[in-house]
């Protein structure tokens, strides 16, 4: 909710696309705490029905959409006072999901009468890139400001939360092997605490007209390198593996050889972009700009590793009486 708990969205119907997810389950909650209703848009409709506890009666809606499919974009934006794009994918047709399918859904929710325009971009988005998904990614910001000019890009650095693909990746494979390789230990990623890029979007929408046309960087308060965030993961988790920083030519070589393969833990791309690390570049503006006061991993990291410990909260021991 707005610092003052006003509740500055209400009564307003926002469409958040590719809303189904992990960000779009917190971005639902803060834009229901400031009374927005909410039309979550999804090509899997069904994975959004805890969103419907979130919100009161009739405020959350689940509409079946597909990006590649201009009109079921046309029917799910009809009437919506605003649009939050949060589609995005490593693989498949990424033009068509994140690259001009992003333009397209920015003039189709113009057309619509949309009066705002929120596009979750990413952190490494580059025209020049060989790595698909980061020229992609810019591709869409590009056609975003193309079709709608007054939209905004928020482009986050890694995102963590409790609930995230990425901390707990990390943790799942430290608690289940003794010897942990370790690809680009010193590169350099600078997470942004999931409520805090909900906040973000909730901010913008509250006052699109102070924020259009804009980019924004957001990236929490810590950068932190690969091989120390594995230890502190490790640490808090009460855990104690071998930790094997691979040399990148080995790391890169096990990425292309093996990425192919379903469940996979990473592809060459991903790879390549995990090398070149994920921080601010101080030349945009960021959460701070948007009203937001970053929060750091250590404040919540001990509390989220508990279920990753030998006997979960169980293996905590306390301080004796």
């Amino acid at each position: 909710m707005s610092k003052d708990g006003v509740r500055d969205l209400e009564g307003q119907l926002i469409a958040v696309v590719g809303g189904s997810g992990f960000i779009g389950t917190h971005v639902a909650q803060a834009l229901l705490a400031r009374g927005a209703r909410l039309r979550v848009c999804s090509r899997h409709p069904e994975r959004g029905y805890r969103l419907k506890t979130l919100g009161g009666l009739g405020h959350v809606q689940l509409v079946a959409v597909d990006v590649t499919k201009p009109h079921t974009l046309e029917v799910a934006l009809t009437g919506c006072d605003a649009v939050v794009n949060l589609v995005g994918a490593f693989k498949g047709k990424l033009d068509a999901v994140q690259g001009s399918g992003a333009g397209q859904l920015a003039a189709i929710a113009r057309a619509k009468g949309a009066k705002a325009f929120v596009h979750v971009s990413a952190i490494g988005a580059d025209a020049g890139s060989a790595v698909a998904y980061a020229s992609t990614k810019a591709a869409g910001e590009a056609s975003v400001f193309a079709a709608f000019p007054e939209s905004v890009v928020l482009r986050p650095s890694v995102v963590f939360g409790e609930d995230d693909a990425f901390i707990n990746l990390f943790a799942g494979l430290i608690a289940s092997a003794p010897v942990m390789p370790v690809f680009a230990a010193d590169s350099r990623f600078q997470p942004v605490f999931v409520d805090d890029v909900a906040d973000a979007v909730a901010n913008v929408l509250a006052a699109p007209e102070a924020f259009a046309g804009k980019t924004f960087e957001l990236g929490g308060p810590e950068v932190i390198a690969i091989g120390d965030l594995n230890r502190r993961i490790a640490k808090a988790a009460g855990r104690a593996p071998r930790f094997l920083e691979l040399p990148d030519g080995i790391s890169a070589a096990f990425a292309a050889l093996t990425g192919w393969l379903p469940g996979a833990p990473m592809s060459r791309d991903q790879w390549t972009m995990l090398r070149q690390g994920n921080v601010v570049s101080g030349a945009l503006p960021g959460l701070a700009d948007l009203g937001v006061q970053a929060r750091p991993l250590g404040l919540f990291l001990d509390r989220w590793m508990l279920r990753f410990r030998k006997a979960g909260r169980f293996g905590v021991r306390g301080k004796a009486a």
